[in-house]
């Protein structure tokens, strides 16, 4: 019984997805309170952002999104040097995001590089020069994290089917 239980908990999307999104949560939250100085809410938002809820794709998924977020981060990273305003600028670089999407079969997760993109350029009056640098390498570690996060738990989950639930039936 008990082992029926545990089967259909590691076999749930549900469950596995939410186990991904707390686990990502709660790294994101740890390196913003161990990094306060930071604006590490860009990583916490990235690494939600890159999970998926699709178990069945999860790890294609993951993967294409944090392509993705990494193309809209370097193409909002590319234009903020251009000498033009910044409405123009995230114009030209949502424009450039999704051609690159386009020509790399990523058009389905377009719209995280369009996140990306926007983490990378949006302004604050508070912002220093080298913001939108911080931010690209904020929303890699991001990604990195949630695929991270994705592939270990879909290895756990994989490793308990075959080898603990399998032999307990």
């Amino acid at each position: 019984m008990l082992v029926k239980l545990i089967k259909r908990a590691i076999n749930s999307p549900f469950v596995a997805y939410a186990i991904r999104c707390v686990t990502g949560f709660l790294i994101g939250y740890f390196l913003i309170e161990k990094f306060p100085q930071h604006e590490l809410f860009w990583v916490l938002l990235s690494i939600i952002l890159v999970i998926s809820p699709d178990e069945k794709d999860a790890r294609k998924l993951t993967i294409e999104r944090s392509k993705s977020n990494f193309i809209g981060s370097i193409s909002g990273l590319l234009v903020f040097f251009l000498p033009m305003d910044d409405v123009y600028k995230i114009a030209l670089g949502i424009l450039i995001a999704l051609i690159i999407c386009r020509f790399a079969d990523l058009i389905n997760v377009a719209r995280s590089a369009i996140v990306g993109l926007l983490i990378v350029l949006m302004e604050h009056k508070t912002d220093t020069y080298w913001a939108p640098g911080e931010r690209f390498i904020f929303v890699t570690l991001g990604c990195f994290i949630g695929l991270s996060v994705t592939l270990i738990t879909s290895y756990v989950f994989n490793c308990l089917n075959k080898n603990f639930l399998t032999e307990n039936e």
